[in-house]
Order: structure tokens, then C-alpha cells, then sequence
């Protein structure tokens, strides 16, 4: 292969293996405004993917797929909604039980459903596999090197920067997105001119788990639908997402540039040998960095950005009242 194909065989990696987390993070932004710290976003996004795969290779449709997707996370939204918001628990905990909860679900699906010599392989005579194949944007995809990473990709690749762009529209200009802000900075004053707490965190909450779901399908279909039994699709990306809101700032555009720049660190364990090869003068020692530590780079950077973000000063978008519970009685 020759430069330029390793160059875009790189940066296709980046946007094809990544933007799972995009849609992680842009559910937990959603989430995070309406002043709910929700850390069950990994178990969130494997049930999402396991269901979403499974129905949508039962109905044989890559729409189906995303619709239960969307559907089973937001059922997991609901949960965490009503013990959070309804029942009053403790935000932190009851993310954590969402994602021991799903990860345990989806784990008891998948082994389930293998065991019984029913588990729906993808193959190329499948709607689901032609739903879920390389869309070509015509004129751009035919840029030199760029094109064929950037604009070749799955439905579910585009639908995660439309999905965060109008995301990022809707919090900014429309009326329930104001007040849905309004509720994640001080909701007793959200609730003296008559907003429906109650309801805008039950409706944001599912929504925001809903488009997780989506983000475990994408990875999902990014494998192949191939389930070993042992590791998630999800791979840890759960955890990212919520970094990765602090990087983005809560700014559902900043997580785009977020995910491109996690991405970059997560693609390089598949692609190292073929960049040293191809670029030795400048590129040749990652073949001296044992392939252990690519895999947890991402983590690492994960942690770094967190330290980094409690040590400074700097003015931050969080939402004031993220991770309180709201007693109207206090008002």
C-alpha cells in the first residue's frame, strides 16, 4: 500500500471506529443539561447495541436496528430517570448499578443467544448488511486521500454529526433547549415560572440514553455484529464519553473535535505498523511502543484530561446543578 492508502486507511479508522463515542458523549451532554450526572452510559450503549443488532437482523433492516437500539437505551434512560428524579437516589450510584445492569444484559443475551446456535451473522446478502455498508458522498468522496476516509462511510457515521449538530441547535436556539438549561443550572427557579421539571428530565434523560444506544450499535456494526462472549462492543468507550463531556466543555460541537482527537490516539494500535513502514524517518518509532500501551492510551489520555480539568481555574460550561437532586420542597 502506498502512502496516500495509508494515510486514508488511518483517518477512515479514526472516523468509522470513533464515532460510537460521539453519540456517547452527545446523549451525556443532552443528559448532563437537564442537571443528571448519568454514569451508566457503557451499560447503556451495550444494550442498546444488543438489542438494536438482534431485532434489526430479525427484521433484516439496518433502521430497525437503530430504532430498537434507540428504544432499549431509552428504557435504560427511564430506569435511571424514575430512581433518580422520581425515587430521589443517589445519581452517582444508581449510573453505576445502569451500567453493571446492562453490561450483565447484555452479556446474558449474547452468551444466551450463542449458546442456542441462533446468533445472527452478518453477510453481504443481508438488508441489514447493504443498510449498514459504506455510503459514498458523490464529488467529495473523490477528494485525493481525504475523501475516501471522510465521506465513505455508514449511515450510522453520518447520523452522529448530524445528530450532534442539531443537538447542539437545539440546546442553543429553541425554546424548550433554553429551558432545559435553565433547568440544569438552577431548576427552582426553572420551576417558579413553570417549567415542568418532572417532565423535561424524564423526556432529556431517555432521549440522551436513546442516542448512546445508537452509539453501541454503530460499534457493533463496526465489528461485524461478531460476539465472542467475553468483551463488550462497547469497549470501554462508556467511560470516555463521560471524559471526554468534560473536554467538549458540554458543547456538543466541541465533541466532534473531541472524538476525532480521542479517535486518533484509539486508531493508531491497529494502524502503528503500517504508519513505521511507510513512514520510518518520522513515524518508525512506534514500532518500539509495545502495542499494550496503545490499547490503553486512550484511557490514559482519559485520565489526563480529567486531571487536568479538576486542577485549572478555567471557566467551564457545566451546568450547576449536574448531580443534585432536586427537592421542590426546598424551593
Amino acid at each position: 500500500m502506498n502512502a496516500a492508502g495509508v494515510i486514508t486507511a488511518f483517518l477512515f479508522a479514526v472516523i468509522q471506529y470513533n464515532m460510537g463515542l460521539l453519540y456517547g458523549t452527545v446523549g451525556e451532554i443532552l443528559t448532563e443539561r437537564s442537571g443528571s450526572l448519568n454514569l451508566g452510559v457503557e451499560g447503556t450503549m451495550a444494550v442498546g447495541a444488543m438489542g438494536g443488532y438482534l431485532l434489526g437482523c430479525s427484521f433484516d433492516s439496518i433502521y430497525a436496528g437503530i430504532l430498537f437500539a434507540f428504544i432499549f437505551a431509552a428504557v435504560c434512560g427511564l430506569i435511571f430517570a424514575f430512581l433518580t428524579v422520581t425515587m430521589q437516589a443517589n445519581q452517582n450510584v444508581t449510573g453505576l448499578t445502569i451500567t453493571t445492569f446492562g453490561l450483565g444484559l447484555y452479556f446474558f443475551i449474547g452468551n444466551a443467544v450463542k449458546a442456542s446456535g441462533k446468533w445472527p451473522e452478518m453477510s453481504p446478502d443481508m438488508g441489514f448488511w447493504k443498510g449498514a455498508s459504506p455510503k459514498r458522498i458523490p464529488l467529495l468522496s473523490r477528494i485525493p486521500v481525504i475523501g475516501e476516509a471522510l465521506f465513505s462511510h455508514n449511515i450510522l457515521v453520518y447520523m452522529a454529526i448530524i445528530t450532534a449538530v442539531l443537538v447542539w441547535w437545539y440546546l442553543k436556539y429553541t425554546k424548550p433547549g433554553l429551558r432545559l438549561r435553565a433547568i440544569g443550572e438552577n431548576p427552582a427557579s426553572a420551576d417558579a415560572v413553570g417549567v415542568n421539571i418532572t417532565f423535561y428530565k424524564y423526556v432529556h434523560i431517555m432521549i440522551g440514553s436513546g442516542i448512546m444506544g445508537i452509539g453501541g450499535l454503530l460499534m457493533c456494526v463496526s465489528l461485524s455484529g461478531s460476539f465472542e462472549g467475553s468483551n463488550t462492543w462497547t469497549n470501554g468507550f462508556g467511560w470516555i464519553a463521560i471524559a471526554l463531556v468534560i473536554f467538549a466543555n458540554w458543547n456538543t460541537l466541541y465533541a466532534i473535535l473531541g472524538t476525532i482527537v480521542f479517535g486518533l490516539f484509539y486508531a493508531l494500535k491497529a494502524n502503528s505498523g503500517a504508519l513505521a513502514d511507510t513512514f520510518p524517518g518520522v513515524l518508525g518509532w512506534l514500532k518500539s511502543v509495545p502495542p499494550q500501551f496503545l490499547s490503553a492510551l486512550p484511557f490514559i489520555i482519559t485520565a489526563i484530561v480529567l486531571v487536568i480539568s479538576s486542577i485549572t481555574n478555567k471557566k467551564t460550561n457545566q451546568p450547576a446543578a449536574m448531580g443534585l437532586n432536586y427537592y421542590r420542597e426546598d424551593r
